[in-house]
């Protein structure tokens, strides 16, 4: 899958610690990537070709881990298209970074 889509990522820290302060890292990975993304109250929308978002997402989920999650439970969303690519634009998104 050649086209650009959305990934829409979701990850709850399973831990005693405080949760924000892992979901944080996760977000400081898909930052570093440099895909585009949006964050937002209940998830994190990422914009590329698939393979790169599931590659970001993985990571994501491996940073919550180090940080201190015992476990993770992560809920992945896919906006794809037979042909052509799915933008920021065409939902009227304004695409944050």
């Amino acid at each position: 899958m050649n086209h650009t889509v959305h990934i829409a990522i979701q990850i709850v820290p399973i831990t005693d610690k405080p949760h924000y302060a892992i979901i944080d890292k996760a977000i400081e990975v898909i930052d570093r990537s440099g895909v585009s993304y949006k964050v937002g109250a209940m998830e994190t929308v990422m914009q590329g070709d698939y393979d790169t978002l599931m590659r970001v997402a993985k990571e994501a989920q491996q940073a919550c881990l180090e940080a201190g999650a015992d476990e993770v439970a992560v809920t992945l969303k896919v906006h794809a298209r037979k042909h052509g690519n799915v933008s920021w634009d065409e939902k009227g998104i304004d695409r944050g970074r």
